[in-house]
């Protein structure tokens, strides 16, 4: 019967041996786009991602406040009722990196996710969702933004 003390220290031995194989990084980039990220306007993300033309749909929805107080902290969601969505994205378009999170998704799980974004000034916010067929359908809502984020 092993004691805490050696349960721990196997654990440790063992989260060592995979840090020092480099399991770990692999998998936390494995989805990282780089290009996406560093983008700087609406077009150019969907250019690195791979899409066609943008259209929009009364099928994805974008939710955020009409008026963020903080733009350190502006909550955002975004959802769609689109079958087979393989990728949900939300952009601030006046942000110095336009793309604040890639949501990759499946058909088993329901296609809504929320997140928090910097904003350093008032900007349209898009919800993009982008389906196994290659169709980039949006929805798109303008947040103002009191006191900056980014810097004000």
């Amino acid at each position: 019967m092993q004691t805490r003390r050696e349960t721990l220290k196997h654990s440790a031995v063992v989260a060592g041996l995979l840090a020092s194989t480099g399991l770990f990084p692999q998998f936390a980039h494995a989805a990282f786009n780089k290009a996406a990220f560093d983008a700087k306007s609406v077009q150019d993300v969907l250019k690195a991602i791979g899409p066609g033309a943008l259209a929009e749909s009364k099928d994805v929805t974008i939710t955020g406040p009409d008026i963020a107080e903080n733009g350190a902290v502006v909550p955002l969601g975004a959802t769609t009722t689109l079958p087979n969505v393989k990728q949900l994205l939300i952009l601030v378009e006046k942000n110095p990196s336009v793309l604040v999170a890639m949501f990759h998704m499946t058909d088993s799980i329901d296609a809504t996710v929320s997140t928090r974004a910097k904003m350093g000034q008032s900007s349209d916010v898009y919800a993009v969702a982008i389906t196994a067929d290659g169709k980039a359908l949006f929805a798109k809502k303008e947040v103002k933004v009191t006191l900056g984020g980014c810097g004000g």
